[in-house]
């Protein structure tokens, strides 16, 4: 009787801890703040794209793709935020 209450309880338990451990390798567990994101970015043509970049709480915009890939600087802060 304690063996199979046992074998039911592994049952149980089992799945639920196999799930949450997948579960918290996906982002369901604590997230570490990020200091560099892409916020956007838009396709100027077959080789250049314009590229939003957020670093710190501010805003730089790239121009990539060409002949060399240049900063077109730092976007003022919004008011607001």
């Amino acid at each position: 009787m304690l063996a199979k209450a046992l074998l039911i309880l592994a049952g149980l338990v089992l799945p639920l801890a196999i799930s949450t451990h997948v579960l918290r390798g996906r982002g369901a567990g604590p997230r570490v703040a990020r200091r560099l994101a892409v916020q956007e970015m838009v396709a100027l043509d077959a080789k250049r794209r314009l590229v939003l970049v957020r670093c710190d709480g501010r805003e730089l915009l790239l121009l990539t793709g060409g002949a060399q890939d240049t900063v077109l600087g730092w976007l003022p802060e919004r008011s607001g935020r």
